[in-house]
């Protein structure tokens, strides 16, 4: 596959990122609107974890599987052990210092209210993850297995378009709605490093390198979840929070089914 049609698949497949960014205009603050939207985007984010670390642990397994069977040694093992661990690590609690740096927590900063950061805090998150994914799409163009790059991009748009409503779920439903190009900038911010990812993917493919983004990205999602979880708990209706969450992981493991019933 020529190099301008591989691009041209990462560029679809970061661009339904934008799909979902709208519901962050919404106009009058409906509190339990907003619970909803907010548990929704937390279970697509718990997915995301899931889904993440998995593709993450990936090396390590395969590397301790080597060494079961003598076709390896412990380098692999603790070299993508330690990229591993410290990329959660770094992801997860970088953000602590980073907010305090900033001097502001989930209230307000002031200027924006502390949902703008928060969506903020995901579109890195998510970019991160899907820089991961586009190293898999230009990986897979650049070793000619075209099929298996389109039915990528195919599963990836999916996951993309709900990853977009979970970047502004935070921001849905407040009294100070964001601008067009305050989202342009999350969906910027989110969706690009497909099409990066990509890019690089085409010309070399590195086990560590997917490691250490994919961590990152679980890291970075996992904080802001808890961060949700923590003002999501404060409204007091736990059957809103449960059901919105189940319905998020549904809907991150419905996308995921469609894209290894394809044989992707």
């Amino acid at each position: 596959m020529s190099e301008a049609k591989t691009l041209l698949l990462g560029a679809i497949a970061g661009i339904t990122i934008l799909a979902g960014l709208p519901v962050g205009r919404l106009r009058k603050p409906l509190p339990r609107l907003r619970l909803w939207l907010s548990a929704v985007a937390i279970g697509v984010l718990v997915f995301l974890v899931w889904d993440v670390l998995s593709s993450a642990w990936t090396p390590i397994d395969t590397a301790l599987t080597n060494l079961h069977d003598h076709h390896g040694g412990l380098s692999p093992v603790f070299g993508y052990g330690a990229l591993f661990f410290a990329g959660i690590g770094v992801g997860l609690i970088s953000l602590v210092y980073y907010e305090r740096a900033m001097g502001r927590r989930v209230v307000t900063d002031g200027a924006r209210p502390a949902s703008h950061q928060v969506s903020l805090l995901i579109a890195v998150g998510i970019g991160l993850h899907n820089f991961g994914e586009g190293l898999a799409i230009g990986g897979s163009a650049g070793r000619g297995k075209v099929a298996l790059a389109t039915l990528l991009v195919i599963g990836f748009a999916l996951h993309n378009g709900t990853e977009g409503f979970g970047i502004v779920a935070p921001m849905a439903a407040e009294a100070q709605r964001p601008g067009w190009g305050h989202l342009a900038m999350l969906g910027l911010i989110g969706g690009a490093p497909t099409f990066v990812g990509t890019a690089v993917g085409r010309q070399f493919t590195s086990d560590a390198i997917s490691v250490v983004f994919l961590t990152l990205a679980a890291g970075s999602i996992l904080y802001v979840v808890i961060q949700l979880l923590g003002v999501a708990n404060k409204a007091n209706r736990r059957d809103l929070l449960v059901w919105g969450i189940f319905v998020g992981l549904v809907a991150g493991f419905v996308t995921d089914m469609i894209v290894s019933a394809a044989g992707a």
